[in-house]
Order: structure tokens, then sequence, then C-alpha cells
């Protein structure tokens, strides 16, 4: 990790935060890039000059267009993107209750973030990963992106979050096979859950639940196990092309 560049979206918050300290801890120079009223500004200033952040809304071309060009002109080159940035909301498609159908504009904004977001930050990303001398193995960066458990084991409410993260699943062998001959790595983890601010803020009854359903070990994933997994795959270079689960055995049950 000593001497990387990595750029780690959705780094101000949740398991972003975890691999940008990791990551600094580890020697390695981060961008993290968060929405501008994020707490990015002050991290920065907390872990010092290896790190720079830049307000970026993942979807939109200025931003990520903008941020490149200062990674580029601070740090020289770039070998790491972490996707870690995302939302999710909770309706059922239908609720029979209320008759409401689930708001379309909320389905397509999940997609448009956590799905065109994470595309339109590694199509803007490579062009300088590319500029890198390729390693032994030919290799010129590596792309880590986050998809959940819920790609596979959706609950009720979890729609359009599921579909969004078995998206980035589909998407891990194809950026894979287009980004072989060029020499990035693409590896997606797939959280089950985890102690982030979104499961702070829930009731301790509940949290006490999701802990009793994991079978081993029965707790909620720590941050830095996500982290210590994103370092993990940027150092070993045979990983590629893979979705890796990270739950302690989760298997969801409706």
């Amino acid at each position: 990790m000593n001497g990387l560049v990595a750029l780690v979206t959705g780094g101000a918050s949740g398991l972003g935060l975890a691999v940008v300290k990791r990551f600094v801890k580890e020697g390695a120079k981060v961008v993290v890039a968060d929405l501008p009223r994020s707490k990015g500004n002050e991290l920065t200033k907390e872990l010092g000059s290896s790190t720079m952040f830049t307000p970026m809304d993942v979807t939109s071309v200025d931003d990520v267009t903008t941020a490149v060009a200062e990674i580029e002109k601070k740090f020289k080159k770039l070998d790491v993107l972490v996707n870690a940035a995302g939302i999710a909301v909770a309706h059922k498609t239908y609720n029979f209750y209320s008759n409401e159908p689930h708001k379309l504009e909320d389905f397509t904004k999940v997609l448009n973030v956590n799905v065109t977001g994470t595309f339109n930050v590694i199509r803007l990303s490579v062009p300088l990963m590319y500029k890198n001398v390729p390693n032994q193995d030919g290799q010129r960066g590596v792309i880590i992106n986050t998809a959940s458990i819920a790609a596979y084991e959706g609950q009720i409410g979890q729609l359009a979050y599921s579909a969004s993260k078995g998206a980035i699943v589909a998407m891990t062998l194809p950026l894979a096979r287009d980004f072989a001959k060029p020499g990035f790595r693409v590896v997606t983890i797939a959280p089950g859950v985890f102690d982030t601010p979104l499961l702070s803020s829930l009731p301790e009854k509940v949290r006490v639940f999701l802990m009793r359903t994991v079978p081993f070990p029965s707790r909620l994933g720590n941050p830095d196990e996500f982290a210590k997994l994103a370092q993990h795959i940027v150092e070993n270079n045979y990983l590629n092309g893979e979705v890796i689960r990270l739950d302690g055995a989760l298997r969801m049950q409706p």
C-alpha cells in the first residue's frame, strides 16, 4: 500500500471512511470524495497532507472530472479506486394499507446513485490510471466496488437497493474483462450487516436482532474488517473479476 494513491467515494463516513483511515495508516495517499455537506474537509485536516478532500456527486460528470484533474495535479497518479458511495430507501413495491405504489423517483434515484454513479466514476477515472507504469504482471490499477448481500437475499422493502446492488454484482466480470488488456483488476465486496452510522440509528432491540441473525461471529461487522479486505484485494494481484461476501455466513431470510 505504501506510496499508492487511492480515490475513495463515500469516503467521509461508514465503510468508505474505514477504508480511508486504513489506507492512510498503511502509507497510501488518499483522496476522499463525498458530498459537499459531508465532513470530508474536517477528516482530511485530521489525517494530514497525505489526504485530500474533493466534493463529489458521483452522478455528476463535472464533479468527477474535476476530482480526477485535482488528483493528477496534486498526486500525479491514481492507483486504486474504491467505490463506497451509495444510498438506500425502504418501500414495498405497493403498500396495500395506504394504497401507495413505490415512488418511481425513489427507485430511479437509488439506481442512479448506486449503479450509474459507480459506472460514472470508473469510466472517468481509468484514463489517469492508464498512465501508470505496469508492474511485473502488467497491472496498472485496481478497482473495488461495493455491493451488498441484499443483491442475493433482498428483504421486504429493499427492491430498489437490491436491484442496484445486484447490478454492481453483475457488472463485476464484464468490467474485469473490459479492463484485462489495459491492466486493471476489478473486484466487488458484498458486505452483510455492518456497524455503520446507518445501523447505529436503529433501535437497540433491532441491532441485537440483527446481530443474532449472523451465524458466526454473531455481531455486526466492524467497518475496519471491510477496509482490511479492500487492502487485501489491492495487495493480492490474482484476485480479479470476483464478488466476495463479507457477512459472517449470514443468509438473510424473508
